[in-house]
C-alpha cells in the first residue's frame, strides 16, 4: 500500500460520488469561505505535517494491520481513524447511523456495548488493495485526538477502578501486580483489580512490557494506532473542541441534517486538574520517562507539556 498525501485544499482531497461532492458545495458557499473552524483545521493539518517532515525520516508503506482502526463509510464517502478515550463511543455510533441505511436514527439509541461489536462496522483493513488505495485517495479522513496524558489517566480510572472491567483486571492488572508490587497479596495475584496509577506506569515504562506485545489499543500512542504520518488526515479534530469538530465533519459530508454527534453529559469525565491529581504521587524521573513515551503525540497534535509535571 502507498502512502498518501491530502493536498492542501480539501476538495481535491475528497471527491465524493460523481458530480459535485456535498464538500464542494459547502466550500463554494459564502458559510464556509472565510470560516474560522476552516483555519483551524488548515493549522493543525499544516502543524501535522511539519512535525512529521521533521521527526520522520524514512516513510514506510501501509500494511493491512495498519487500518483495523480506519472505520469505512461507503455512503458519504468517510474514513474515521478511532482513538480509544477519544469518544470513539459516539463516534462509532454516528458511523452506525451514516452506514446503516437508515436501521439506526439516533446514536444514543445503539447500545455502548453494540458499537464495539467489530461486524457492526468495516473497517480498511478488511479490503482488497485496490479499493484500500482508492480509498485512502478519495474519502475524506479524520481522527480525533486528546491531551496525551489526560488520555492515559481516563483508560487507567476506566479500565483497572471500576468493578465490571474483569477482563482487564485478569489480563493486564495479575501482570502488572505480579511485576511490580513488593510482596502482593494472594488475592491480588489472582484478582489484579486494585492495581494502582503508580504500578500502572511501572509497567508501561517496563522494556518487558512492549517487547512481549503492542501497547493494548486504550494506551497505546495516537500516531502506532492512526499513522498520521503515513495517511494525511483532512480534519484532524479534538476532544477538547469535540462538539465543534463533530458539527463539521457532518457538514463537510453532506449527512442528513437529523444526524447529530451525542452532546456529552458525563459527569465522571477525566479532566485536566484529575490529571495533575494522579501524578503527585509519580516521581519527576518517572514522569520525564512516561512524558517522553507519548511526547510524539504531543508534538504532532500540537499539546504544551503539562504544567503539573517535574520534568526538570
Amino acid at each position: 500500500l502507498t502512502p498518501f498525501s491530502a493536498s492542501e485544499d480539501l476538495r481535491s482531497t475528497w471527491q465524493g460520488k460523481a458530480g459535485r461532492s456535498p464538500l464542494q458545495a459547502l466550500y463554494d458557499s459564502d458559510q464556509f469561505e472565510q470560516s474560522s473552524l476552516q483555519a483551524v483545521h488548515q493549522q493543525r493539518r499544516e502543524m501535522l505535517s511539519n512535525i512529521c517532515s521533521r521527526y520522520t525520516r524514512k516513510r514506510r508503506l501501509l500494511r493491512p494491520d495498519d487500518l483495523r482502526h480506519l472505520v469505512v463509510d461507503d455512503m458519504h464517502g468517510l474514513l474515521y481513524c478511532y482513538v480509544p478515550k477519544v469518544a470513539c463511543t459516539n463516534w462509532k455510533r454516528v458511523m452506525m447511523v451514516l452506514t446503516g441505511q437508515g436501521k439506526y436514527r439516533d446514536p444514543l439509541e445503539i447500545p455502548a456495548h453494540e458499537a464495539h461489536v467489530p461486524s457492526n462496522l468495516h473497517t480498511l483493513s478488511e479490503y482488497s488493495v485496490a479499493e484500500i488505495n482508492a480509498r485512502l485517495r478519495t474519502y475524506l479522513k479524520f481522527v480525533f485526538v486528546r491531551e496525551p496524558l489526560e488520555r492515559l489517566v481516563s483508560a487507567y480510572r476506566n479500565k483497572f477502578t471500576l468493578s465490571y472491567n474483569t477482563a482487564f483486571h485478569k489480563r493486564y492488572g495479575t501482570k502488572i501486580v505480579r511485576r511490580h508490587r513488593p510482596q502482593p497479596s494472594q488475592r491480588a495475584l489472582e484478582r489484579g483489580d486494585d492495581v494502582r496509577f503508580e504500578e500502572f506506569v511501572y509497567y508501561l515504562l517496563d522494556p518487558r512490557t512492549q517487547q512481549e506485545e503492542p501497547f493494548n489499543e486504550h494506551w497505546e500512542r495516537v500516531h502506532s494506532l492512526c499513522h498520521p504520518c503515513i495517511i494525511h488526515y483532512d480534519v484532524v479534530g479534538k476532544y477538547e473542541t469535540l462538539a465543534e469538530d463533530a458539527k463539521y465533519i457532518l457538514q463537510l459530508v453532506g449527512a442528513d441534517a437529523s444526524v447529530k454527534f451525542p452532546a456529552s453529559s458525563k459527569t465522571t469525565r477525566t479532566t485536566d486538574d484529575m490529571t495533575a491529581q494522579f501524578f503527585q504521587d509519580i516521581s519527576p524521573f518517572y514522569q520525564r520517562r512516561l512524558f517522553n513515551l507519548y511526547k510524539m503525540d504531543y508534538l504532532l497534535f500540537n499539546y504544551s507539556i503539562p504544567s503539573y509535571l517535574r520534568l526538570r
